[in-house]
């Protein structure tokens, strides 16, 4: 039951991170949140296959590094693929 702790936790550095990420308008506001849920999910599950235990501090960290980790790294190289799409896109378009 404590893996919604790692959702909520995911989902919550996920909304903190479209609003602290530069570039916000090229992404949905839903991405962020959705990413560090699903990581945080992730890694909890994977952690608790792999045997560590709730008493275990090495599985909260993770379940609250990780999720910021890959959050903040993804939104920003998604941020630049899509400005990169979208000037491809102006110049096949003629529009730029």
């Amino acid at each position: 039951m404590e893996i919604v702790l790692a959702l909520i936790y995911g989902a919550a550095i996920g909304a903190l991170a479209h609003f602290t990420v530069p570039a916000r308008d090229t992404r949905g506001a839903g991405l962020g949140p959705i990413v560090g849920a699903v990581v945080g999910c992730a890694v909890w599950a994977l952690l608790t296959w792999l045997g560590v235990t709730t008493a275990s501090a090495w599985l909260w960290l993770a379940a609250a590094f990780v999720p910021a980790a890959i959050v903040y790294a993804l939104l920003p190289l998604l941020a630049r693929i899509r400005n990169a799409h979208d000037e491809r896109e102006r110049k096949r378009l003629r529009i730029a």
